[in-house]
């Protein structure tokens, strides 16, 4: 794959298991692929932790971090909404630390992204608030790739 300026999310390739894959944002689907490209192992939501309970011990709030690198003992979040609504993002990431100190995660917010889409040289754009805001990768006219 070669970089240019003209390249779009569909020239990554499509691997079987990102094509069975529910994302719940495009951007996501995005990382996977990129992850992919560098032969990068990884689970999509694979735990989910429990960061709040009742008085009962019943647990009231969850943390399912978007993708799990096993080779890295990796968790990462993905956040590409605007860097002023992660607040409550930021905020389970912190008690999942707290929780859990051995479990490594890292979040990689909207900049980031925007770095990562840079250096694929994939244009961006902005979503609307309607559809849950933050960025995605810019879709081509063609259709994706896929693995063979």
């Amino acid at each position: 794959m070669t970089e240019s300026p003209e390249q779009t999310v569909e020239d990554l390739p499509v691997s079987a298991r990102v094509a069975e894959t529910t994302f719940v944002h495009p951007s996501e689907r995005v990382a996977a692929q990129i992850l992919d490209f560098y032969r990068i192992r990884w689970f999509y939501e694979p735990t989910s932790f429990p960061i709040e309970w009742d008085g009962d011990g019943n647990v009231i709030a969850a943390f399912a971090p978007d993708f799990y690198l096993p080779d890295f003992d990796l968790y990462i979040e993905l956040t590409t909404m605007n860097q002023k609504l992660v607040t409550k993002k930021n905020r389970k990431v912190r008690r999942l630390k707290e929780l859990y100190p051995d479990v490594n995660i890292k979040i990689l917010y909207q900049k980031d992204f925007r770095r990562l889409l840079f250096r694929f040289g994939i244009p961006i754009e902005e979503r609307a608030h309607r559809e849950g805001g933050g960025l995605t990768a810019a879709a081509g006219e063609h259709e994706p790739r896929s693995e063979r």
